[in-house]
């Protein structure tokens, strides 16, 4: 198998699958490309450290390929999600910020930063919901298969996750 793999010349992925057939370069690299962005993305956020999440997005990687040599999105989640379940707990909401009784202005002095801070206060779970629904615009029913959730338990995380970070920056500002 390493000689197969030498002689292929593909990328260092391979180096870590275990099949005897090994598709081209060209194949692994352009599934790569297609999702790595996405992956450190939300690999930094959850983890909060680049070194970490560079590691979690090979081993994401190293995991999807074991599967096929181009992997779908489907795939390449689920194995985000076990890397993920690894590393923290995920799939229990424990957010319960009852019911918003006033809308604070907070739109014009917020700053990024307030922003990202508020975000990495939050739980893992409700965390994760917020940035796959709102920053990488997946569908609740999408969100609810890779947690293990129903689309309305992904909902009220969302909701209660959108409140958690109002609040936070509310106090952040003042």
């Amino acid at each position: 198998m390493a000689s197969t793999i030498r002689q292929a010349k593909i990328t260092p992925y391979a180096t870590f699958l275990p099949n005897e057939r090994v598709a081209s370069a060209e194949v692994y690299q352009g599934a790569f490309e297609r999702h790595h962005r996405r992956i450190y993305t939300l690999a930094f956020w959850m983890t909060d450290n680049e070194m970490t999440a560079e590691g979690l997005m090979r081993n994401v990687f190293c995991r999807a390929f074991a599967q096929g040599a181009d992997p779908s999105a489907e795939v390449i989640d689920q194995a985000l999600m076990t890397e993920l379940r690894e590393l923290m707990p995920l799939g229990g909401l424990t957010l319960d910020e009852g019911t918003c009784v006033e809308a604070t202005a907070i739109r014009r002095s917020v700053l990024r930063v307030h922003l990202e801070r508020a975000v990495m206060q939050l739980p893992a779970t409700e965390r994760l919901i917020f940035l796959l629904h709102d920053a990488e615009s997946y569908d609740h029913a999408r969100i609810a298969r890779m947690l293990g959730l129903c689309e309305d338990e992904s909902r009220y995380g969302l909701h209660q996750a959108r409140l958690r970070i109002r609040g936070l920056l509310s106090e952040m500002i003042r």
